[in-house]
């Protein structure tokens, strides 16, 4: 199994950007969007469960637009209004197993992609 995300860039503050990912060799249960900003912690950002339901952070809510396919392993992440606190890698996330208390646990993903880096400038 591999991920692609893509679509990172600089921009500046209330603007948008949208990211895409694409998995190879998979149909997963969820696919989730994790992000880490410099000296933090990776921090859950929005998920989508095979059933459609979709799933966001608290901080992205109202502003960021998950969508995808899970049977076709495809999420792209509308991100609008952002703010210099969004800047981070960006990484996508897959798992075949993940249960569904668990989607906003990066632990929980046995599949990641490279990341893409987000500059939001103030």
């Amino acid at each position: 199994v591999q991920l692609q995300a893509s679509g990172g860039g600089l921009v500046q503050a209330g603007g948008s950007l949208r990211l895409s990912c694409s998995a190879s060799g998979g149909s997963f249960r969820a696919m989730a969007w994790f992000r880490q900003a410099p000296g933090k912690e990776r921090e859950f950002v929005a998920a989508i469960w095979r059933s459609g339901a979709i799933y966001y952070a608290d901080s992205v809510k109202g502003r960021f637009i998950n969508s995808g396919d899970n049977a076709k392993s495809t999420m792209y992440l509308q991100m609008n209004s952002l703010k210099p606190e969004d800047t981070a890698v960006y990484y996508c996330a897959a798992s075949t197993s993940i249960i569904l208390s668990s989607v906003r646990q990066d632990g929980q993903y046995s599949y990641w992609g490279q990341g893409t880096l987000v500059t939001v400038s103030s």
